[in-house]
């Protein structure tokens, strides 16, 4: 199939009528001739994408086509240098790569003479895969059809997040064309280390040069495009932290079973670290899996308020609980809960949860083997008033009160979970940039996915952070991820769209009370 697509005319005069129409909450915001000019420049700005459309379905997929996965090594360098380009072909200037302990990250500013400043946060890493499990080859970035969704590129970083951070700069770039200023500052810090725990991002945030600018920001994004097939989309008042790591048992290190994989026969005489770490795993939760039961692990844990409750109920009457569950392979919800009472779980809880156990041969057919180390790859979600650093001692306290000592907890990365006032003027923004573009916005207490928007949040850098963007795109971390660049659904963005909508929060930001 060509990977040139044709844009939807009927769609676009939607999308632009819907667009011109003002809110309440906007022209509030804004003030009627700060918002007719601002028309004016988006009318420009359109033009301007609609032109350079194919040139940036293509800077996506040649972004995809280089991979740069920090957890395999691959392409680190490489990647940061090519964001770093990225930045400055948008208008960035003083681009830097920045060094860490682990992989860089790249940090650039944009002074557009503005009272306000707004923040954007990108990573250039993606998750690892395997060609063997995709309908198209992952680093090909074809152009393929999403029945019920339009044509979109499939690839591994189609959507998380190299589509929606492309998308953002095609709005830079339109705006260059059409001669527009945008009307905030713009700080870009990007990381190549998210799909790990970002375990050395703070270390990129807080150098000096980097954190006298973010401090500037009235707050900061990370690009999104999660509308869903109503068009709908969440503005998140936070974020679930997270605890990546590995549980380890083995011979060597436990002094009991073999050091090394031995003849499956000498069970009847040699213990065996892989029900070790099975019979340590049963300790961390309750059988049924489903509740922490590490001691104390939720002594500090915030229940969510009447009013986040509510949030999440108003929220439920338009989601589709049957396609939700259709998409997920799913007939049931934790213990058989029913659908509003598993949204608040899903916000309330952490979580423990196992990614992959991996121990001895898992080749094809058997293989008669005792070995001598097992690993369980693991995450733990944390929810406020929870700290990465509290959820990592109480996890050590636990496997030794238990008698697993010998069970090592190597933790690979994480962060603490964020909150975001509703009254900040970032979600202000997003919610009148969403009025707007005629997008129904339903407030989400709290994400249960994480991303590091604790590094922002928290001291020293203490601003605002969260999600911005329509369009639609899904598959992240699985097979066939995409991103969709022309929707048939009259609801939901295609490329351009997506484009008008970071124009549309700059505008915002730089006028709502």
């Amino acid at each position: 199939m060509s990977d040139t697509i044709s844009a939807s005319p009927n769609r676009r005069a939607m999308l632009r009528s819907a667009a011109l129409v003002g809110s309440g909450m906007a022209l509030t915001a804004g003030g009627g001739a700060a918002l007719a000019a601002a028309e004016s420049e988006m009318a420009r700005i359109r033009k301007a994408a609609e032109s350079n459309r194919d040139a940036d379905i293509k800077r996506i997929q040649d972004w995809i086509r280089l991979p740069s996965i920090a957890a395999e090594n691959l392409n680190m360098a490489e990647g940061a240098a090519y964001m770093a380009d990225l930045a400055k072909s948008a208008g960035f200037t003083g681009v830097t790569t920045v060094p860490s302990d682990g992989y860089p990250g790249v940090f650039g500013v944009m002074d557009n003479g503005a009272k306000r400043t707004l923040g954007i946060y990108f990573m250039y890493d993606v998750k690892q895969f395997d060609p063997a499990e995709w309908s198209s080859p992952p680093l090909e970035a074809r152009i393929v059809d999403k029945p019920g969704w339009g044509k979109a590129i499939m690839g591994r970083g189609a959507v998380n997040q190299k589509g929606p951070e492309a998308t953002l700069l095609a709005t830079l770039h339109a705006m260059k064309k059409a001669g527009v200023k945008p009307p905030v500052n713009l700080v870009l810090l990007c990381e190549g280390e998210e799909e790990i725990g970002s375990p050395h991002f703070k270390q990129i945030a807080t150098r000096p040069d980097v954190l006298a600018a973010l401090k500037k920001c009235e707050g900061i994004f990370i690009p999104a495009s999660w509308q869903g097939a109503n068009g709908e989309v969440q503005v998140n008042l936070g974020s679930k932290g997270v605890i990546e790591l590995e549980l380890v048992a083995s011979g060597e290190k436990w002094g009991r079973g073999p050091k090394g994989d031995i003849h499956s026969s000498y069970k009847a005489m040699v213990d065996s670290p892989a029900w070790r770490l099975v019979q340590a795993l049963q300790t961390l939760v309750t059988p049924d899996g489903n509740n922490v039961a590490i001691g104390g692990w939720s002594d500090n844990v915030r229940p969510l308020t009447d009013r986040e409750k509510a949030l999440i109920a108003e929220a439920a009457k338009g989601m589709n609980e049957a396609q939700m569950k259709q998409s997920f392979g799913l007939t049931h919800w934790i213990d058989d809960l029913p659908f509003e009472q598993a949204l608040i779980r899903l916000a309330q809880e952490p979580t423990a949860n196992i990614e992959g156990l991996v121990a001895g041969y898992t080749g094809p057919g058997g293989k008669t083997v005792l070995p001598g180390r097992a690993v369980a790859k693991m995450d733990f979600r944390l929810v406020p008033n929870q700290t990465r650093a509290e959820a990592e001692q109480k996890l050590r306290a636990h496997l030794d009160k238990h008698g697993f000592t010998d069970i090592e907890a190597n933790v690979s990365g994480g962060y603490d979970p964020t909150e975001v006032a509703e009254d900040s003027r970032l979600i202000k923004a997003e919610l009148a940039a969403y009025a707007k573009l005629g997008v129904k916005a339903n407030l989400n207490p709290r994400l249960a996915g994480s991303w590091p928007g604790a590094v922002f949040t928290a001291p020293p850098v203490s601003i605002p952070a969260g999600h911005f963007g329509i369009g639609h795109g899904s598959g992240a971390h699985a097979p066939d991820e995409y991103y969709v660049v022309e929707s048939t659904n009259p609801k939901v963005a295609g490329i351009t769209e997506a484009t008008l909508g970071y124009a549309e929060i700059m505008y915002q930001l730089a006028s709502v009370r």
